[in-house]
């Protein structure tokens, strides 16, 4: 009996140190609405995307402004002949000996020989030597040259639209999680309110359990009420895989581990955000909106592809200097010399088949193209603004409603409630009143969370992004 009661206290002693590591490692970390924009922000791949581009970028700047710098070039070279190149030359000794033998013949000093004066004709002759070597330093500056300068001014342009684009993408990732953090939420209080509506008629199957035990209660009754808290268990059930799933889409959006287990810190509640009229709503959408900024600064990098492509009607004007170091000898004894060049070098283009101006007309073309993407963009903006102010100014009457009904719902179902135990209600009114309760809080939630979408979808379409995250962007990539 001992040794049961010891390996007992064992087996118990291990499960329950089992349950604690188990709860240990299990722990369930929270995370409110700024941290976990943060952490998506911090994890987001797109995001890492666009902050590469954004270094590209500035390294595209640096790479413009290295056109315009002089550049110095160092070239050596050393051949050896294995066999030396002859050129036909005049025969050089037919002809100094022709020439003084002429010379003799008029002095009078011999007596005149024509078969002693050699016939001049010409032979294979080498005048390279088998080893040599040339090393030079070339000093080269661009005064003039227009595609150089314009694209100076192209390259930090396109830095902009890359810092604009990467801010697109950060308003993206916040409403992206917004949406699905104020996902979560809404399916976790739909599950607890669900849950408070099971806990109602358990407490109720209770108190009939106990009327029907007194003969107080009808057995109909008592079958009712069971067959009203099982109806409802299943649901709770649903609404609980449905919150598991909602936190499963946010992880994957913060980039956190699938199997880690989270909490969304946060309530659904309703504070009302728009004030102003559509006008200037739209105004602010036009100048602040991050799509239609990313659309401008695409445009005047359109505005410059021309320019470049017409410089190439520019003439290019460069100064140069080069030094020249160089000897020969066949047997490494070399004979060296040396020389230095200074001047300037000009270079125009007469003539492509023209091929600039047809590059010039696609250049132009794309410029259209962008201006036509920036007018339907300014219309779809009008257009979505217009419609999201329309539906919060919608749901806000939905919800002043709505609060009035939940208030009545739960007057409704405690009535009912104490209508029952009195002897003078039934069991089908308490069943309707919390069926009303229940649909009075999910409306009124779901219609919040429907405001604090648009919402959000509005403060993206007007580019009202904080600038902390931003900033964090920033430092956390350095």
């Amino acid at each position: 009996m001992k040794i049961y009661k010891l390996t007992k206290t064992i087996i118990k002693s291990f499960l329950i140190s089992q349950l604690m590591l188990g709860a240990l490692y299990a722990q369930v970390e929270s995370y409110t609405i700024d941290d976990a924009i943060k952490v998506a922000i911090q994890n987001n791949r797109s995001i890492k995307i666009s902050m590469m581009e954004v270094e590209k970028a500035d390294k595209a700047v640096d790479e413009a402004f290295g056109y315009a710098l002089p550049t110095l070039d160092l070239s050596a070279n050393y051949s050896r002949l294995l066999q030396k190149p002859k050129t036909v030359f005049p025969d050089f000794e037919s002809l100094l000996k022709a020439a003084s033998y002429g010379v003799l013949f008029d002095e009078g000093l011999l007596p005149y020989d024509e078969t002693k004066i050699p016939t001049v004709g010409s032979k294979l002759q080498s005048f390279a030597q088998t080893n040599n070597f040339d090393a030079s330093l070339e000093l080269t500056q661009i005064l003039f040259n227009s595609a150089v300068f314009r694209g100076i001014g192209a390259s930090q342009i396109y830095l902009d639209l890359s810092r604009e684009q990467l801010k697109e993408q950060v308003s993206a990732t916040v409403l992206d999680v917004k949406k699905a953090f104020y996902g979560a939420v809404l399916a976790r209080d739909m599950k607890e309110i669900t849950e408070a509506s099971l806990a109602n008629a358990e407490e109720n199957l209770k108190n009939v359990e106990a009327l029907n035990k007194q003969g107080l209660a009808s057995d109909y009754e008592y079958l009712q009420v069971r067959v009203q808290v099982e109806n409802i268990r299943p649901k709770v059930k649903q609404l609980q895989n449905l919150y598991e799933d909602a936190k499963n889409g946010l992880k994957v959006l913060l980039g956190l581990d699938v199997n880690k287990d989270i909490y969304p810190e946060g309530t659904i509640t309703f504070e009302p955000v728009f004030t102003g009229d559509v006008e200037s709503v739209v105004d602010e959408a036009l100048i602040g909106n991050p799509t239609l900024k990313v659309l401008n600064k695409k445009r005047q990098v359109d505005e410059e592809f021309i320019a470049i492509d017409r410089s190439e009607y520019w003439p290019t004007l460069a100064a140069f200097g080069k030094y020249s170091y160089a000897g020969s000898s066949d047997d490494f004894n070399f004979n060296t010399y040396n020389s230095a060049t200074v001047g300037l070098s000009l270079s125009i283009n007469l003539f492509k088949g023209g091929r600039v101006s047809s590059k010039v007309q696609q250049s132009k073309i794309a410029l259209k193209q962008t201006d036509q993407q920036v007018n339907n963009y300014k219309d779809y903006l009008q257009t979505q603004i217009t419609s999201k102010i329309r539906e919060l100014r919608k749901v806000e009457a939905e919800i002043s409603a709505l609060e009035e009904n939940i208030k009545l719902a739960e007057k409704a179902y405690d009535i009912s409630e104490t209508r029952y135990k009195e002897g003078t209600g039934t069991q089908l009114e308490i069943k309707n009143s919390d069926l009303e309760l229940r649909a009075a809080r999910t409306n009124r939630l779901e219609s919040v969370h429907r405001y604090i979408i648009a919402s959000s979808e509005l403060n993206n379409l007007l580019g009202r992004l904080d600038d902390s995250y931003m900033k964090f962007i920033i430092i956390e990539n350095k």
